[in-house]
């Protein structure tokens, strides 16, 4: 036997306790839908931890909490990735769908439009400077972008979008919207 075989025999032990520990965790959070991939999801996260020990030269001790968090993170960035790719498996008739459907419910479409009426109604009140600045920025244009759009300096259109988004928080407080 070489030298170096009981230090590699020690890490293979301590990659055999991280893992051990990580499956347990990742088994504790990982939803039914996504059980399929536990061992991805473990091997994902071993690897996130084996980095940071390789880092730290293999002085790094690794608490329970930690590698609970190191196999949320792991499931949590799958579901994420899924969701952005539109990823979603089959699923065998009467169980519940795989990923929560992110379009708007009929209330929620309601209230929007609802607000969006408040908050034309609200605009329609102020005078014609703020509500152009205020329209803007709400349109997602940057304070200097609408100073340039409507040839005013950048102080002048600060204070009138400021302004105008105080009179709009206001106007829409008093219909009943707001904190």
């Amino acid at each position: 036997m070489t030298p170096s075989a009981p230090i590699d025999q020690d890490l293979e032990q301590e990659v055999a306790e991280l893992r051990r520990q990580l499956v347990r965790a990742v088994e504790r959070i990982c939803p039914r839908w996504l059980s399929a991939e536990a061992d991805d999801l473990v091997q994902t996260a071993l690897l996130r931890v084996l980095e940071i020990r390789r880092r730290r030269e293999g002085e790094a001790e690794f608490s329970t909490f930690y590698l609970r968090r190191a196999a949320h993170s792991a499931v949590v960035d799958e579901i994420r990735r899924r969701r952005r790719r539109g990823e979603v498996p089959l699923e065998a008739e009467g169980e519940e769908p795989a990923l929560p459907s992110v379009a708007p419910g009929p209330e929620t479409i309601t209230e929007a439009g609802e607000l969006g009426k408040a908050i034309t109604e609200c605009l329609g009140r102020m005078i014609r400077p703020r509500r152009l600045a205020v329209t803007l920025h709400l349109q997602g244009h940057r304070i200097r972008e609408v100073g340039d759009l409507m040839g005013w300096g950048l102080k002048k259109a600060e204070n009138l979008i400021y302004r105008g988004l105080s009179d709009l928080r206001e106007c829409l407080g008093s219909l009943g919207y707001g904190r």
